[in-house]
């Protein structure tokens, strides 16, 4: 039986490259977490935020950090503190006494990549300032609308096991991120080359050998490409009855929103195009499940004292339905 063939209607050429860039530069620096590594830059090809969730020293920071370099744009870092102020992340109206008026005062979210560190440290205040602007691209401050300059993405971090001096994100903030990736410890053999790498390496500056390898007007183009693949009827059928299913099923207290089904396919698309296809398989969309999907449902209290995890969950959801070829 020959073997069948695709044709590509999209070049997804250059895309490619850059995406094998990207990896190959990360990956000089990072050992292992391949797959925090494509969530992150799927992430960036989908037009959406990232919640990266790992214990510390997992080089959760340093990941964000080196994508942020390979990109040619704006970088900003918040380090979340339980005393910063929604002024302190949006900026504030400074009187100007020369001009006898206020003057706006940018704060460190006007950036193309914002890195924002332990986000669940501040208190609700200071997280509701993150909600306009990471759902509709823009604050409004004393009457005034500012836009943000595209490409806009919020990178953030928490630790999932240090609950002093921290605070639940609300599920509306959860909700605005496309993924949620959990980074776990690396295996004996990568963190064996870790120690290996870190020994031989003559210098602390890992930065710098992080060279941009996409530009603004890459991503908006690749972001126009990505948009443009191709998804069958059934295919939206299957991510669309995924979503329902976690509505009705017994052992989930809250289900997914509408924003998740249409980041379930984004995402989807995303990492159709990384892997050099303009069309979305099931097995696309199984992958994009989890990330998308775990920070959005909450498990019953039952399910919560079994010790079930949210992706065991979603696991036993897709198992019931009928994957569509």
């Amino acid at each position: 039986m020959e073997e069948e063939i695709f044709e590509n209607r999209t070049d997804l050429s250059q895309l490619n490259a850059s995406v094998e860039q990207i990896r190959e530069a990360l990956s000089k620096i990072i050992i292992g977490q391949n797959e925090m590594i494509d969530l992150l830059i799927a992430g960036i090809l989908a037009d959406g935020h990232v919640l990266i969730e790992g214990v510390p020293g997992v080089a959760k920071t340093l990941t964000a950090r080196l994508l942020a370099r390979s990109i040619d744009s704006d970088f900003s870092r918040i380090q979340f503190t339980p005393d910063l102020m929604p002024s302190d992340v949006l900026g504030t109206s400074v009187f100007n006494p020369k001009e006898a008026s206020f003057e706006f005062k940018k704060g460190p979210i006007f950036g193309n990549v914002v890195l924002v560190d332990e986000i669940n440290r501040a208190p609700a205040k200071t997280q509701s300032a993150l909600f306009e602007v990471m759902e509709e691209r823009q604050i409004t401050i004393d009457g005034h609308t500012y836009k943000m300059d595209e490409p806009f993405i919020v990178l953030a971090t928490q630790n999932p096991i240090e609950h002093e001096g921290t605070y639940r994100l609300p599920e509306a903030q959860l909700d605005r991120f496309l993924f949620k990736v959990e980074v776990g410890y690396p295996s004996l053999e990568e963190e064996t080359m870790i120690l290996m790498q870190q020994h031989q390496l003559k210098t602390s500056d890992k930065l710098n050998e992080i060279q941009p390898v996409l530009s603004e007007r890459q991503i908006m183009d690749y972001r126009a490409q990505v948009r443009g693949l191709h998804v069958e009827q059934k295919l939206l059928e299957f991510a669309a009855q995924i979503i329902h299913d976690t509505r009705i099923s017994k052992s989930l207290y809250l289900g997914a929103s509408p924003r998740a089904s249409l980041s379930v396919i984004n995402s989807a698309k995303a990492i159709a195009a990384m892997q050099g296809r303009d069309f979305v398989t099931p097995e696309d969309i199984i992958r994009v499940v989890p990330p998308v999907l775990r920070h959005r449902i909450i498990l019953t209290p039952d399910k919560e004292m079994e010790g079930v995890s949210a992706d065991e969950v979603l696991a036993d959801i897709i198992k019931k339905i009928e994957v569509p070829r």
